[in-house]
């Protein structure tokens, strides 16, 4: 094989495998925001725990689930491993714990709904940080689909939110903020495993937590299952998914995705809590999972095709 045929083997093999990177990145990514647009639901469904109690308890899980993972991984050398997310580690973990209080300070005095559709803006304001302190620009796709995802928001917000409590409203926004930021820290120190930034986030949610609600932790047994199926279930694992995508997607790609969690959970409350939602707020969220899953068969598709591109003449 001549050197330029090798060079262009070489070139399509990496472009190759970073095409089914991505692909690979978007598939866990709508996995993970299918999980956790079930949240809303299994929070319509506490009985007695307040707030604090439910940041407390969420938090606890999160961390036992965190820490298994991160022992099953690196064993001997978790510590190091948590030592190695430095100052982006800790600015994520408190962006990612101001995030979770605002979200359910939302939750709980306002719509699913309307939480979930004012949380639609995060990808937007990914894009413009990551844009500003990364430097990160969108392919032509993603940024088609950031319009159509859009013009769903803008539909679901235009019926949805009015409504709604104003505290609540803002809650949502500052979660949206927040968390937008908690993407663009994991995604600038994406050659680390930033994991244990859920550990610092949980250490400042338990903190928080038995402050606000040191002498009234007990809550009936139903709530608490609940909240480690939050914690360690839902937000463990979708957390994981979220820092694996974020090594192969750019920080507004990940968070893009998101968008189906926020579309999703309002069916969820409709269809089992009779929280209904209206026509308009069906089709802006149809708009928005057609967007993400038309953007998703195409990197799919576009990765298969890399894939099977033949080897230049002269190749081995």
């Amino acid at each position: 094989m001549t050197q330029p045929d090798a060079a262009i083997s070489q070139t399509d093999a990496t472009a190759g495998g970073t095409e089914s990177k991505r692909a690979f990145a978007m598939a866990i990514m709508v996995l993970g925001s299918v999980i956790i647009s079930f949240g809303g639901l299994v929070l319509r469904n506490i009985e007695q725990a307040d707030v604090w109690q439910l940041v407390l308890y969420r938090a606890v899980s999160l961390m036992g689930a965190v820490m298994v993972i991160l022992v099953i991984q690196y064993r001997g050398q978790t510590i190091s491993k948590i030592r190695q997310i430095g100052r982006p580690g800790l600015l994520a973990g408190s962006c990612l714990a101001i995030a979770s209080i605002t979200f359910l300070h939302s939750i709980t005095t306002t719509t699913v709904a309307n939480t979930l559709f004012m949380l639609s803006a995060i990808p937007f304001f990914t894009a413009i940080m990551a844009r500003f302190f990364l430097g990160e620009r969108l392919r032509r796709e993603t940024m088609m689909t950031m319009l159509v995802a859009g013009c769903g928001v803008a539909v679901m917000l235009g019926d949805g939110v009015g409504g709604g409590s104003l505290f609540g409203n803002a809650m949502a926004l500052i979660t949206a903020l927040s968390f937008a930021g908690y993407a663009v820290f994991v995604r600038y120190n994406r050659a680390v495993d930033m994991l244990p930034t859920l550990l610092v986030s949980t250490v400042i949610l338990i903190v928080i937590g038995l402050v606000m609600r040191f002498d009234d932790l007990a809550i009936p047994f139903s709530d608490m299952v609940l909240c480690f199926v939050l914690g360690a279930g839902m937000s463990g694992i979708t957390n994981w998914l979220f820092i694996i995508a974020s090594r192969h997607l750019v920080a507004a790609e990940v968070t893009l995705f998101m968008l189906l969690e926020f579309s999703l959970g309002p069916i969820w409350v409709w269809l089992f809590v009779d929280e209904i939602p209206t026509r308009l707020t069906v089709l802006g969220g149809l708009l928005v999972m057609s967007a993400v899953t038309v953007r998703a068969a195409i990197q799919l598709h576009q990765a298969r095709r890399t894939k099977r591109r033949p080897v230049p003449i002269g190749a081995p």
